[in-house]
């Protein structure tokens, strides 16, 4: 396969010295044909109109020093060095007219001559894979060998040098165990997504939905990947945010986008808004479903065209805002039927990822209690922690079916801080322990809870995904088993109660059979409802 090296005639280092003197100085595009381990085919030169005579001078001696070289030249405008733009424009037309054939020739690019404008233009031509070849650097040589200098080969694949991939996978993971708030979680579908969100957030300023049970963690998580964006310099701005739930007419547009003094009755000043407030910065628009339909609109075309009109103002505003949204809704239902748009689905919906709800990674338990204790000891400025007995005892009853922590992670906090403000001398005993667990049981008991009612019951069986896919008369029929399962002794014993008229008119019967065909169709057990 040819090496074709493509370069940039320099005009004040290729032209050093007259006639013989020449030969005594370091110019780049001739010490490159020099190389005496790199055999160059052909070099395309690239020069500007008015430097044709120094061209034919550097093909002529690189004829002398290296006659398998063929020079081909290239004409190149660039009316101001200095401008980017045009440079780039220029080097870009390049790239677009030149015949590269890969299949036949390895590229290097040579980024040693022209002016810093042009260089920097080559590379960005280069990592795009514009001019597909590798960055090539020369450079002069010592006093022993000073016309033909050395060289250095780039490529820009970085994973190809150790130590620079080291250093990114050093910095991935200290960004992912930022996102988890240095909590060493074992749940592989949550630290795989954390993982990718991680990249998403580093490499991408679309917007996000995140979704998940209430409590299960979204607004901290947001504000993690913010304050990521800020230490990595992707974001300048604030970081903004509003429960949606909150926001009702009038004051719903004028919150988000502002209004004009006399827009609606009460509006005797002006206001900015939120989206103005998130300008370069993150905008966290929690239960985004609440959002009312003309709402939706303005807030799409403000995703979209980075503008929008506050109320009562002719006079567009714009907000270069990032926006993370979320919900605890299915927001496809909402769209079906009407009251969510689907356009606005379509644009927020690119990154999408679902946070699981503290029953669904119950493995990760005790690292979050861990967490929750050291956040409490910060706040309270001690240290609190269990005896051996009682911190076995918590988590015994914390991971167990009788645990339901409807709240998530918010139950699993207010939990800590009761023990550990009660905690004497900053130790929580196994009586303060027993205590919250009768709290915890009466709390969950008053409230609706998975025993009562069909969607938190599909839930804990089926997981939060699976239980929004199955009809509301599969949540009943999955709660009214469930109930009868756990009443009976064994599962045959739950097919005689459930299949109890049915079963009349059979010569022969098992019920143990039918039960367990039923439960097959959403994947379970006999062990999974019973208990």
């Amino acid at each position: 396969m040819g090496l074709t090296v493509v370069s940039i005639l320099g005009t004040n280092l290729d032209r050093r010295g007259k006639q013989v003197k020449r030969w005594e100085k370091w110019r780049p595009n001739v010490a490159l044909c020099q190389q005496e381990d790199l055999i160059v085919d052909c070099l395309v030169l690239l020069h500007e109109k008015g430097y044709k005579k120094l061209a034919e001078q550097v093909k002529g001696d690189i004829a002398i020093i290296s006659p398998e070289t063929e020079v081909v030249f290239h004409e190149v405008n660039f009316t101001d060095p200095w401008d980017f733009e045009q440079v780039y424009s220029e080097l870009f037309d390049f790239s677009q007219q030149f015949q590269f054939k890969t299949d036949q020739h390895e590229y290097l690019i040579h980024i040693t001559t022209g002016t810093h404008v042009a260089q920097i233009c080559l590379y960005l031509l280069t990592e795009t894979n514009y001019l597909p070849g590798k960055l090539f650097q020369t450079s002069p040589g010592n006093k022993e060998n000073p016309t033909v200098g050395k060289y250095q080969i780039i490529d820009l694949d970085l994973s190809k040098y150790d130590q620079i991939a080291s250093r990114f996978h050093q910095e991935r993971k200290e960004g992912v165990d930022y996102l988890k708030s240095g909590i060493q979680t074992s749940n592989h579908e949550f630290n795989k997504m954390i993982e990718q969100l991680e990249k998403v957030s580093v490499l991408s300023e679309e917007p996000v939905l995140i979704t998940g049970a209430t409590g299960a963690g979204k607004t901290q998580l947001v504000k993690k990947i913010y304050d990521l964006k800020k230490q990595r310099g992707l974001l300048s701005g604030n970081f903004v945010v509003i429960n949606c739930a909150t926001l009702h007419g009038d004051k719903a547009m004028s919150t988000l986008f502002g209004h004009k003094k006399g827009a609606f009755t009460g509006a005797i000043t002006a206001r900015n808004g939120l989206l103005l407030e998130a300008n370069s910065g993150l905008l966290f628009l929690d239960e985004i479903a609440e959002l009312g339909l003309d709402e939706q609109a303005m807030l799409l075309r403000a995703i979209e065209e980075k503008s929008y009109l506050p109320l009562g103002s002719d006079n567009e505003i714009k907000s270069d805002f990032q926006l993370i949204a979320g919900t605890n809704k299915n927001l496809n239902q909402m769209v079906i039927e009407g009251v969510f748009r689907e356009d606005l689905l379509a644009r927020i919906n690119l990154w999408s990822y679902r946070l699981p709800s503290l029953k669904e990674r119950i493995e990760d338990l005790e690292p979050n209690l861990d967490y929750e204790l050291n956040k409490f000891a910060k706040k309270a400025g001690h240290l609190v922690s269990f005896n051996k007995g009682a911190r076995d005892k918590y988590i015994e009853f914390a991971v167990s079916p009788q645990a339901l922590w409807n709240a998530n992670f918010r139950d699993l906090n207010s939990s800590v801080t009761r023990m550990a403000t009660l905690s004497e001398g900053g130790r929580i005993s196994q009586s303060l322990v027993e205590e919250e667990i009768i709290r915890l049981k009466d709390y969950w008991s008053d409230g609706v809870s998975a025993n009562s009612d069909p969607k938190l019951n599909a839930i804990e069986l089926l997981g939060e995904m699976a239980a929004n896919e199955i009809d509301l008369f599969d949540q009943y029929l999955l709660l009214g088993i469930r109930q009868v399962c756990q009443n009976s002794k064994s599962m045959a014993d739950a097919g005689r109660k459930l299949f109890n008229q049915s079963r009349l008119n059979k010569r022969s019967t098992n019920d143990s059979h039918r039960l367990k065909q039923v439960l097959q169709k959403y994947n379970l057990s006999f062990d999974d409802v019973s208990q």
